[in-house]
């Protein structure tokens, strides 16, 4: 059997119809769940179908990733670079995804939504059993294809990235350049951080911030390189790919950035953005408290005026390179009377850099490491403030009750032209830092089962072309 379906690309787009009238068929079962008398979402309503208004925005965003490697597919085969190992992965995709829409989508370990769950009817789902979705589901994902896929990365190893990524070749010489960069500098000392669970060294930080990173898709006119978020996914990817926490480093700056771009003061943006894109600031998003995980509508982190200053009580649990950070993006509750997200500012605020004997020294804070398996080199950390003063000044656009707007508008993906491209480029590994694992890890497992004198289940490993472990790894 060959491993590439006939007419695979048109096949793709009539599942991609299917796809969209089934998230419409979906939409229109939770919203007959969640709306009120009055024909407007109620938020109770929404409240007490969590599972599937969570579900719906699984759903649609399965269905946009479908859409972004069609565009992707498309824009090479009109290039002349569709090759096997691309038409794989959009075949496997597709396969793989639209299976999970049919029968239910793992959100996690323990919550699966299904198409009932989400009102569509029976007839629904005959409508999007075509037979593109059929052929796409029985044949698309199976074990012909991904072992296909782990022969052609076992053959070219020592290649970048997982096939083509559609990148221009300004984006290609930047992936190049941190390629290299991560090989060179990250790779060697990356295992010996994550054993001792040091910080990344400072001068690879410092060494980051020459080479732009900080200031990477911060405009030109701020000081920043003014380049694009793809151009933001390639580095981190290849950052991440030598050691996720050095990746992660720009995460901390992309924030910061986009708040203060989008929503700061004149002054904010003139004081705070050259230290940023410098490295001279390192800067730390505080959002999570205990007990609240991604609900921020509910942090009770209070944070009170007194004259020139706003003092700070409560705590924040998870917070990132706490410690070192020399600006903290601050999430707190202003507004006592308001229980929800209008209550909540976000402040920029300030703090003098920790050490290993005084992580927190600022008055009014205080805090603890919180020990991780992985992800090191900028540590965990749980934090507490008693009293903590913030400058008024640093109040985020310098008005109260704006902080979850101005938080949630740096995330809307795809209100940018360059997220929706940044979007599209998942399929070859660029778009989302989280394709680094499974490039990585494939590479490695190809690597390690056809090593010489390697045994897998009684077979040579050469001849058995790493297919088990990396097989596997496909999956995940």
């Amino acid at each position: 059997m060959m491993a590439v379906l006939t007419d695979l690309v048109p096949r793709c787009a009539g599942a991609l119809n299917a796809s969209e009238a089934y998230y419409d068929a979906a939409r229109r079962g939770v919203r007959n769940m969640v709306d009120g008398p009055d024909n407007r979402v109620d938020a109770k309503l929404v409240n007490r179908h969590q599972h599937a208004a969570h579900g719906l925005a699984w759903v649609a965003t399965y269905v946009e990733a479908l859409r972004q490697m069609l565009r992707w597919a498309q824009d090479l085969e009109q290039g002349g670079k569709f090759g096997e190992l691309e038409q794989l992965t959009l075949q496997i995709a597709f396969g793989e995804y639209l299976a999970q829409l049919a029968g239910g989508i793992a959100m996690s370990q323990v919550e699966i939504v299904r198409p009932h769950d989400l009102g569509v009817s029976d007839d629904d789902l005959h409508a999007f059993w075509t037979g593109d979705v059929s052929q796409l589901i029985r044949h698309g994902s199976g074990d012909t294809a991904r072992l296909r896929v782990v022969e052609i990365l076992a053959a070219d190893a020592a290649s970048i990235g997982f096939g083509e990524a559609g990148l221009d070749e300004d984006l290609v010489m930047i992936r190049d350049q941190f390629h290299r960069y991560a090989d060179e500098r990250v790779k060697p000392a990356a295992h010996e951080w994550h054993l001792k669970d040091d910080f990344i060294p400072m001068e690879i930080i410092q060494e980051l911030a020459e080479l732009g990173v900080f200031g990477l898709s911060i405009p030109e006119e701020h000081g920043g390189l003014g380049l694009s978020k793809v151009a933001m996914c390639v580095v981190t990817e290849e950052l991440s790919r030598g050691y996720i926490g050095v990746g992660s480093l720009g995460t901390r700056t992309e924030i910061a950035g986009e708040l203060i771009i989008s929503a700061g003061t004149d002054d904010q943006k003139e004081r705070i953005l050259p230290g940023i894109i410098s490295g001279e600031i390192i800067p730390t998003a505080v959002f999570t408290e205990p007990g609240t995980g991604s609900d921020l509508g509910s942090l009770k982190t209070r944070a009170v005026k007194d004259g020139d200053v706003y003092r700070v009580t409560g705590n924040k649990t998870w917070i990132t390179h706490a410690a070192r950070a020399d600006i903290m993006t601050l999430l707190v509750r202003t507004n006592p009377d308001e229980r929800g997200y209008r209550g909540l500012s976000m402040f920029l605020a300030e703090k003098p850099r920790g050490t290993d004997d005084n992580p927190f020294p600022a008055k009014g804070m205080s805090g603890g490491e919180i020990p991780v398996l992985g992800y090191r080199g900028m540590k965990e950390y749980e934090l507490g403030f008693d009293g903590f003063e913030v400058e008024a000044r640093n109040l985020l656009g310098g008005e109260e009750g704006n902080g979850f707007k101005q938080l949630m508008a740096t995330f809307r993906i795809g209100a940018h032209p360059d997220r929706r491209t940044c979007r599209g480029r998942c399929p070859g590994g660029t778009g989302t830092g989280s394709a680094t694992m499974p490039r990585s890890a494939s590479s490695l497992a190809a690597r390690w089962c056809s090593s010489p004198g390697r045994q897998q289940v009684g077979l040579d490993g050469g001849r058995n072309h790493g297919g088990a472990p990396a097989l596997l790894v496909l999956r995940a």
